[in-house]
């Protein structure tokens, strides 16, 4: 009997540490989509929106079909969260994706131009408001997307929460608040709106 209550305590542990463990999905991008970052340090976390909105209106949220997108153009980010709240690993983190491009912080320290190689950046897959989207295509295309496809999916939320608290062990850099955690408009208004208005920051504790 003692035998066998040891090893249930065993396995229930067991069972509870591989059940802490986030899952993750290696997809990762070709070394012309990022270079070595270097001795700097990360401090902060851009989130952006992505999708295949603007081909595909009817379809934009093939994972395969995005990442494509991303080796084309050499862009990336370090993850891709899908609609299902499935996390896929693009770029390595001591690797700088290319996701933050030319802008500066709204506040100290004042990065211009240099986020990418200070920041870790996470892609969620989903359409932004109409608002959102209107430097990216035109109204008519828009209105051809699917409700269900706009916005962003609590299985999104609960895995952005984790991906978070996860990159937070890694990096202690990275403070968990709005000056350290940011969204790509912040950075450059000017050219981006992601993740946008429809973006509940509230869901992931800020």
């Amino acid at each position: 009997m003692k035998y066998f209550l040891i090893l249930c305590l065993f396995f229930g542990l067991f069972e509870t540490i591989f059940a802490q463990e986030l899952p993750i999905t290696p997809k990762l991008l070709s070394d012309k989509c990022s270079k070595p970052r270097g001795s700097q340090e990360i401090t902060h976390l851009v989130l952006h929106f992505c999708s295949d909105a603007v081909e595909n209106p009817a379809n934009p949220h093939v994972v395969q079909r995005n990442v494509e997108i991303f080796e084309t153009y050499q862009v990336s980010a370090h993850y891709l969260v899908g609609r299902d709240g499935q996390i896929y690993q693009l770029v390595k983190e001591d690797r700088m994706a290319f996701h933050a491009g030319k802008g500066k912080m709204p506040q100290a320290p004042f990065y211009e131009n240099e986020l990418n190689i200070r920041s870790i950046g996470i892609e969620i897959m989903a359409v932004g408001s109409e608002n959102d989207m209107k430097m990216f295509m035109s109204a008519e295309n828009y209105r051809k997307i699917d409700k269900k496809n706009i916005g962003f999916t609590e299985e999104q939320y609960q895995a952005l929460n984790k991906l978070i608290a996860d990159i937070l062990k890694r990096n202690p850099k990275i403070v968990k608040d709005r000056k350290h955690i940011i969204g790509h408009e912040e950075f450059a208004p000017a050219r981006r709106s992601d993740p946008g208005e429809l973006f509940d920051w509230k869901k992931i504790g800020f």
